[in-house]
């Protein structure tokens, strides 16, 4: 029993300093990690198409631009609806602005009368935070982000680009660094590994048609005019995290303070939104999710929050198929066995 103590103790501080060592390396390195394996996880995707295209006869130059060209379509019809959906919003500005300065006196004495909180309190606070300071940082936020955004967007299909086209040498470069048990069995686990993103993909798309078929839901029994519209577009709109349901949620809110006479069908549409979102992060997206990539529902959500931690909406995305991975490697390598079994369903 004294033999065998010091080494499990040795095994468990290697682990502690090698979870240390990662986590430190992976949030100081996000800048670079983030484009990086975004253009990794796009490149494993487009992989067959570009395979196809190379059986027949394109170069591979042409047939990643070719392949590329796919996601680009699809960023900009993404792009086109939310300008779509802004558009079609901006036009019920003007009357949206008219009721709500009719209704903001009602809603001051709501406020004074249900939290008590006086409504000469409630003006010095919006007069406070919308003070030039306290807009000039928040413009700054905002400059700062799509600054940040737009120069990772760049980076991604470089990157993409470059994974495809020099596939064969990184392959070539992680059997070289395997060790000789491992040798054999790397070929089949890389193609384990491109198949483990396509059923990523594939439960992203079946998290999306969940989430609009609830909103929709919601909406027909609110009685909001095009609810299967609005569901659907704010389920697509989810794509672009937290940013993407507010804004899109807008329009069906809109609408119901505009068409119905009471404001509860505004909230009512906030409270639907809102519940949808919660099973979405907490139940839909983790099981639907988890269940492709068989992996535990706990390990996809502690995913998710620890992407979220260290590289914040990007983690969320990109720890998920991150954590299929590991589970695949654990599956093959006896010293992982343990991982596995708490990453198992």
């Amino acid at each position: 029993m004294s033999s065998t103590q010091p080494y499990r103790t040795d095994k468990i501080v290697q682990y502690l300093l090698a979870s240390v060592c990662i986590v430190f390396l992976l949030y100081t390195g996000r800048s670079l990690f983030i484009p990086l394996f975004f253009g990794l996880l796009i490149a494993i995707v487009l992989y067959p198409v570009c395979k196809w295209l190379e059986i027949k006869k394109l170069p591979r130059s042409l047939a990643i631009a070719l392949s590329l060209s796919i996601v680009m379509i699809l960023m900009a019809a993404l792009v086109f609806l939310f300008a779509w959906q802004w558009q079609t919003f901006s036009k019920d500005i003007p009357m949206l602005r008219d009721k709500l300065a009719a209704s903001l006196p009602g809603i001051q004495q709501w406020i004074d009368a249900t939290f008590n909180i006086s409504i000469t309190s409630q003006e010095n606070y919006w007069q406070q935070l919308m003070s030039a300071g306290n807009m000039q940082s928040f413009v700054q936020s905002i400059i700062r982000g799509i600054i940040n955004g737009a120069f990772t967007m760049l980076l991604v299909p470089v990157f993409a680009a470059l994974f495809l086209y020099n596939r064969s040498t990184f392959v070539a470069g992680i059997m070289a660094m395997a060790g000789q048990s491992m040798k054999a069995k790397l070929p089949p686990l890389l193609k384990q590994v491109t198949h483990s993103y396509h059923k990523f993909i594939r439960g992203m798309v079946m998290v999306y048609i969940i989430v609009g078929i609830l909103n929709s839901v919601g909406l027909l029994l609110l009685g909001i005019e095009h609810a299967i519209l609005f569901g659907m577009l704010t389920a697509i709109m989810t794509i672009i995290p937290y940013v993407g349901i507010i804004l899109s949620a807008l329009l069906p809110i809109s609408v119901a303070w505009i068409t119905k006479d009471s404001a509860w069908y505004p909230l009512g549409v906030i409270a639907i939104f809102t519940i949808v979102q919660y099973l979405e992060a907490n139940i839909i997206f983790p099981s639907v999710v988890g269940s492709q990539l068989n992996v535990s529902t706990w390990a996809t959500l502690v995913a998710i929050l620890a992407g979220g931690i260290l590289w914040g909406v990007s983690g969320m995305i990109l720890f998920i198929p991150f954590l299929g991975i590991l589970k695949l490697f654990s599956d093959e390598i006896d010293s992982l066995k343990p991982i596995n079994l708490l990453l198992s369903r």
